[in-house]
């Protein structure tokens, strides 16, 4: 077996709303070793620029390559939208984003589709646009949801009050009785009980952690860099505080985590960078 095959696949994200995506590869490529990154110094993400963005991707992006991971999940819709394109040319590891699976899984379901997401992703319209590349009859409303993620990193999916911002962000969805309701940022499956108490049963939830997963795992098959041996424990890594990382993925994860703080080193944006975003 090649070294590049039993390298680590890298996840990131600004929080715990990758931990969506973690699982998924737990589910789906048990034998699959992770490194697992959460920005949680600089989160949210969803009201940056998309210079912050891409600058910070290119950071992550950079320290990943550093340790050798042979792919990387981009487990953040935002940075998904914003800087995706950037960062695959000039990076020479498969880059996976978790919006053009989600888009093409919402088509499947239905014709009138909900996104909800950050300000950042809603802005750049890049699951209108995905959805609209793969069907272009399909009709799509998106609502931009900026308290969602600070209330899930705080562990507040539970108060009445996160319940009530979230019937306020539905509403608009509601009136145009949309049948599809698309998660545009990893962090809202935590909400899932929460949401499915307000909206109609009859409307499909998707969430795009599964099926990025599945797009991973089929790279990983066409490249050869599947893993066949048995995985390695996951390394968690974040840039904020580990104490109160670990504790709030337990409740999802099943267990508390082992997690190691780390910095890292400012990359200079290229010419190339600065080229798209102008």
């Amino acid at each position: 077996m090649r070294e590049s095959q039993r390298s680590r696949i890298g996840v990131f994200d600004s929080g715990v709303g990758g931990l969506t995506v973690l699982r998924e590869l737990y589910r789906q490529l048990p034998k699959e070793s992770i490194l697992y990154f959460g920005d949680t110094a600089r989160l949210p993400y969803g009201n940056r620029t998309s210079q912050e963005i891409v600058q910070f991707v290119r950071e992550i992006l950079t320290w990943m390559q550093e340790e050798q991971v042979k792919m990387v999940i981009m487990a953040c819709n935002t940075s998904s939208a914003l800087a995706l394109d950037v960062v695959r040319q000039e990076f020479d590891f498969p880059i996976l984003g978790v919006i053009l699976p989600g888009a093409r899984a919402a088509v499947r379901l239905g014709r009138k589709i909900g996104v909800i997401a950050t300000p950042a992703t809603v802005a750049s319209n890049a699951y209108r646009d995905a959805i609209h590349e793969i069907d272009s009859q399909a009709q799509v409303w998106q609502v931009a949801c900026p308290e969602f993620v600070p209330l899930i990193e705080q562990n507040r999916i539970y108060d009445p009050y996160t319940k009530q911002i979230a019937r306020d962000y539905l509403q608009p969805l509601l009136e145009v009785q949309i049948d599809t309701l698309v998660f545009g940022c990893t962090h809202y499956q935590h909400l899932t009980p929460i949401l499915r108490e307000i909206l109609p049963a009859s409307i499909h939830l998707v969430d795009p952690a599964s099926y990025v997963v599945k797009a991973a795992r089929k790279e990983l098959e066409v490249l050869g860099l599947s893993n066949n041996q048995m995985s390695i424990a996951t390394h968690f890594t974040v840039s904020g505080c580990p104490h109160s990382f670990a504790e709030l993925s337990q409740q999802w994860l099943g267990f508390c985590p082992s997690v190691e703080q780390i910095h890292l080193p400012p990359v200079p944006i290229s010419p190339v960078s600065l080229e798209i975003l102008d």
